[in-house]
């Protein structure tokens, strides 16, 4: 009577289809309040994948629905996990999990870390404690280590005195020099460019605020139209750019001063050539005179600063404007009358490089002087001296000498 009761009460019975992972197939009827951990059990009895005496074998299995790909969960029913007659369900044994390491592994592992890392500064003084002490002060060998843009200036200094010395000697100088002193009037850095000028006046612009926007602008149409239309209303948009009214006075004064020592052509012939061929390097030196950025005066003295010092302050640091303005704020080293400085002329890279072949030949030429004037005053202009076929052979040979002597 007991057992004809647990039949009337047992609930529907479904007909479930169990695939295992090594290819095992089977039938499996159970009750829908049969829960999945005892049909998990059933299954692996029927199956070799485990025994109900090691009861590991049970936690390491799951059920898996076929159709949804769902783990089924051994605390709920196969009601409650809304499986129905004739599914199909995928009897699999769980992964594994890597064993945790072991404090020996733990160690090697840490240890070759250790022995990878790089050495520290106590590492390094153990390693270095027998050695002999020397004097190593880091700014002492930065300072020695200096760049030759640094020294640049220097050496150019000295050698356009030595450049004057022998072209001086040569009795074509002041020919020659006269030929390169026109070269200059035609200095492309001077002229603004026609058509955009051209642009700008057609457009209702003075030529005269158009000119000095396109060369604060660098020439460049777009850039120079919103200069003017920003500063239209600024009572100083028609005064000259800093230091070019001077520069054209001097320039001008200096070539009507020599013009009747050249016509004269009488007198002590040897000291006159001289004198005109001094005249024509003063000229030259005027005309190549450093141009400060005329964008980085006005932003600079529109934070205060004279136009004297900020002219010096450009010149001192190569027209950059940023490291101007922290020069001006800090202790102005080195000072302007510093630049003027040469370097030693007993030194050993003073007399490498004059020893050197190409270098003397070089300072021979006319146009290796016109571009170390120009250098001198613009260091900007060292990238185009260093690709003229003429100029950037000596060049060279002081760049490598001095990189040679700096490294010893």
């Amino acid at each position: 009577m007991f057992v004809q009761e647990e039949k009337i009460f047992a609930g529907k019975v479904l007909r479930l289809h169990i695939c295992a992972a090594d290819g095992a197939e089977w039938l499996e009827e159970v009750t829908e309040d049969t829960s999945v951990e005892k049909l998990k059990e059933r299954c692996l009895k029927h199956g070799a994948h485990g025994s109900l005496e090691d009861p590991k074998s049970v936690t390491h299995h799951k059920l898996i629905h076929a159709a949804s790909e769902r783990v089924l969960s051994d605390t709920k029913t196969i009601v409650e996990e809304s499986i129905q007659d004739q599914d199909v369900l995928l009897l699999i044994k769980k992964r594994v999990p890597s064993p945790l390491p072991k404090m020996a592994d733990v160690s090697a592992e840490e240890k070759k870390k250790q022995e990878q890392k790089a050495p520290d500064k106590e590492a390094i003084l153990r390693a270095t404690a027998s050695l002999p002490a020397c004097s190593t002060d880091r700014t002492a060998v930065q300072t020695t280590m200096r760049d030759f843009q640094t020294e640049l200036r220097k050496i150019l200094v000295s050698l356009i005195e030595v450049a004057q010395k022998l072209l001086a000697l040569n009795p074509d100088a002041v020919e020659l020099f006269k030929k390169a002193n026109a070269m200059l009037d035609e200095d492309e850095d001077e002229r603004v460019d026609e058509t955009a000028l051209r642009q700008l006046t057609e457009m209702g612009f003075p030529e005269s605020r158009a000119s000095k926007a396109l060369r604060l602008n660098h020439m460049s149409v777009p850039q120079a139209m919103e200069w003017l239309i920003e500063h239209a209303e600024d009572p100083a948009i028609d005064s000259p750019l800093p230091g070019q009214a001077p520069a054209a006075g001097a320039g001008a004064a200096a070539a009507t001063s020599t013009t009747p020592e050249a016509a004269a052509g009488t007198g002590t012939g040897d000291e006159e050539a001289r004198d005109e061929l001094t005249e024509i390097f003063k000229k030259i030196r005027r005309k190549r005179e450093f141009r400060a950025d005329a964008r980085a005066v006005i932003s600079l003295m529109e934070m205060g600063f004279d136009e004297k010092e900020v002219i010096d302050a450009l010149r001192v640091n190569n027209n950059q404007q940023n490291a101007a303005c922290e020069w001006l704020l800090g202790d102005r080293k080195p000072s302007p009358e510093e630049l003027d400085q040469g370097i030693d002329p007993n030194s050993p890279l003073f007399q490498a490089i004059l020893d050197n072949p190409v270098v003397q030949l070089g300072l021979t030429n006319p146009k290796t002087l016109l571009a170390f004037e120009d250098m001198l005053e613009n260091p900007l202009n060292s990238t185009q001296w260093m690709n003229d076929p003429e100029t950037g052979p000596v060049m060279l040979q002081i760049s490598r000498i001095f990189q040679t002597l700096n490294r010893t």
